[in-house]
């Protein structure tokens, strides 16, 4: 497994990391060497994180805290007990997530929140962790976890999709802005997961479904991707692969190029269409 060009002492925090892709990402960098501050809610699911990196890293090597990435007040706590404890940050891994299901015109609270944690959270903790990580004039990344549903936008819960949607133009302008800056030695990048079994997309089943990835098969394909450059780490899965992704994708802005109606790939005069677009080869 390559490694990423970061200091053997670097330091990487990953929001949303007492469970599924966070955990798989923490455990990761521990492995790798890196101090992990673990940031979640609930105090049990901390320690129970902590614990399952006993394995791979010294105890004193690893921090967790409570955070709630909707407020940036605790964003800023969170940075500033890292900086306390470690020196500061070198990995951010903006992957807090919620997808508790909306519809349009659903209850406003439900938008409200997934908003909240989805965007806002990933907007905050880039925000309140780059000035720091760029001052420290040395080599970092933050990994920005994203969707599939943010870039092809499907029918069924539009919150989520506004949510990373969001996510990728943020993180597209923050990479940007990273290159841009003088001596600025972090840059940015967008985890774009396939699907993945974790306890956000478990809908109450026990076992894996064939489909699906495992979170250590994405972090695995995020580290090579990072290893390799990556901006946009477009991850595949057992049942869709990335030329089928890439269609989808195509397809998707071709709905602007091409002036169909929105969504049109579940638009009942498109279907044909862009079953055949996705069996073309070129």
């Amino acid at each position: 497994m390559p490694e990423l060009d970061l200091l053997p002492d670097s330091v990487a925090v990953v929001t949303g990391g007492a469970s599924g892709i966070g955990l798989a990402a923490a455990r990761r960098f521990a492995r790798a060497g890196y101090r992990v501050c673990i940031a979640d809610l609930g105090e049990d699911r901390l320690a129970s994180a902590a614990a399952s990196l006993a394995d791979v890293a010294p105890a004193a090597h690893v921090m967790t805290m409570a955070a709630d990435v909707s407020r940036p007040e605790e964003l800023e706590r969170l940075e500033a007990a890292v900086r306390a404890r470690f020196g500061g940050t070198d990995i951010l891994m903006n992957n807090a997530g919620i997808q508790p299901g909306s519809a349009m015109f659903g209850p406003v609270e439900a938008w409200a929140r997934v908003l909240a944690v989805n965007l806002w959270g990933v907007i905050h903790g880039s925000r309140i962790f780059a000035p720091g990580m760029i001052a420290r004039g040395r080599p970092g990344r933050i990994v920005n976890t994203g969707s599939k549903q943010g870039i092809t936008t499907p029918p069924g819960d539009p919150a989520y999709n506004v949510a990373k949607a969001g996510v990728k133009a943020f993180t597209e302008a923050l990479q940007h802005e990273l290159r841009n800056t003088k001596d600025c030695r972090i840059s940015a990048h967008l985890l774009i997961p396939g699907f993945v079994f974790t306890p956000l997309t478990a809908n109450g089943r026990a076992e894996k479904p064939a489909a699906a990835w495992t979170p250590e098969q994405t972090v695995d394909f995020m580290m090579q991707r990072l290893a390799a450059g990556d901006f946009y780490i477009l991850c595949p899965d057992n049942d869709v692969p990335r030329a089928l992704d890439e269609r989808r994708i195509l397809w998707a802005a071709g709905d602007i190029v091409e002036n169909r109606p929105p969504l049109s790939r579940w638009h009942p005069d498109y279907g044909d269409a862009f079953r055949a677009f996705a069996a073309r080869k070129d």
